[in-house]
């Protein structure tokens, strides 16, 4: 396994890297016309022909409970953000 423009790449034995990077930068770019992040391009050989098997990264996304509705803490206002930094931790 290594690592190519932050995606994780998985290749068989006998594949060349140049051509390993050829699949995943198309792939790239295919996800990206999606609108989503690749986070891991797994090539396979089947006889004469490439499979690309491509997951998705999900990034980790922190949901916050203000006045009863969720949201991402980017979407407070300043208000909000300064009540956020305000808070004490009770153990």
């Amino acid at each position: 396994m290594m690592m190519m423009n932050d995606v994780l790449v998985q290749m068989p034995e006998g594949m060349n890297e140049e051509e390993a990077k050829q699949y995943v930068l198309e792939e790239i770019q295919n996800w990206k016309t999606k609108g989503k992040k690749l986070g891991k391009v797994v090539l396979e050989l089947d006889q004469d022909e490439v499979v690309i098997k491509a997951y998705e990264k999900s990034p980790i996304r922190r949901i916050r409970r203000i006045t009863g509705y969720l949201s991402e803490q980017t979407n407070f206002n300043d208000a909000k953000q300064a009540e956020l930094a305000e808070r004490v931790v009770h153990f």
